[in-house]
C-alpha cells in the first residue's frame, strides 16, 4: 500500500477489517488441535493489532454445536454436502430420509 508513484496511484492491495471481524478459520481434527493453535498464534504475529485466538463451539463450519453434532450424526439426521452439513427435518415431500426426522 502505499503512494509510492507519482500522481498518487495507489501501489499494493489491503483490506479494511472491522473491530471482531474474523481474519481467519481453521479446520482440523481433535489431535492435532495443538498444532492448529501454536500455527494461528504465529499467524497472529504477522497482523497489525491485537488478534485473539479463540476455539469455536460450532463442529467444523457446520451451524451446528459439537455436543449435539455426534448425537445427530448417529441418529442418521444429518445429511453431508461437502465441509457442512444440512439437518434433516420432518419437512416437504415424505420420503425414507425425512419420514423418521
Amino acid at each position: 500500500t502505499g503512494m509510492r508513484h507519482s500522481y498518487g496511484k495507489p501501489n499494493g492491495t489491503c483490506a479494511r477489517v472491522r473491530i471482531g471481524q474474523i481474519l481467519l478459520s481453521m479446520r482440523t481434527k481433535e489431535g492435532y488441535v495443538p498444532q492448529a493453535l501454536e500455527a494461528l498464534r504465529r499467524a497472529k504475529m504477522k497482523f497489525p493489532g491485537r488478534q485473539i485466538v479463540v476455539m469455536s463451539k460450532y463442529w467444523g463450519f457446520t451451524d451446528i454445536l459439537r455436543s449435539q453434532y455426534e448425537a445427530l450424526r448417529d441418529a442418521g439426521k444429518l445429511q453431508q454436502r461437502g465441509i457442512h452439513v444440512k439437518l434433516i427435518t420432518p419437512k416437504g415431500k415424505i420420503t425414507q430420509r425425512n419420514l423418521m426426522a
